[in-house]
């Protein structure tokens, strides 16, 4: 008789399977912390790294960058760049802002429908604009 995994667990193969990704063990953990419970979130490696160990999940950090890589390049999620260095990676795929809380350090939503980009300058030649990532910068007063 074939067990059916828990639901997180399946939430998390059925999200791998929409890019054609093998359900590694490790990948199949990291989905489902990711989106096992059907909440989009944004995370950073060492996050979700952290998630795993408290979890009980053995990954390691070299594998959670390389999975998120792979996440992203799968079109699963999405890398979100603050200050050049630091990465943000985000389930939610649809076009939405963000804003970036300083003090925190933390990544949040911010309400699309507020956002009006009239005008983009145009991509010099031999270029097309690929994506326009909108980041909000803020700190509490």
């Amino acid at each position: 008789m074939t067990q059916t995994p828990h639901p997180p667990a399946r939430r998390g193969a059925d999200w791998l399977a929409t890019a054609g990704l093998r359900p590694t063990r490790q990948r199949l953990a990291l989905a489902t912390l990711l989106v096992g419970d059907g909440q989009n979130r944004h995370v950073t490696a060492e996050s979700l790294f952290e998630a795993a160990s408290r979890s009980g999940h053995k990954v390691s950090l070299a594998t959670v960058y390389n999975t998120l890589s792979a996440f992203c390049a799968a079109g699963l999620m999405r890398e979100i760049t603050v200050d050049g260095s630091k990465s943000y990676f985000d389930t939610d795929m649809t076009d939405h802002p963000h804003f970036y809380w300083e003090d925190e350090a933390r990544l949040s939503d911010a309400p699309s429908e507020q956002l009006e980009i009239s005008r983009l300058p145009d991509a010099p030649d031999g270029a097309e604009i690929a994506k326009v990532d909108v980041v909000i910068r803020l700190r509490r007063r």
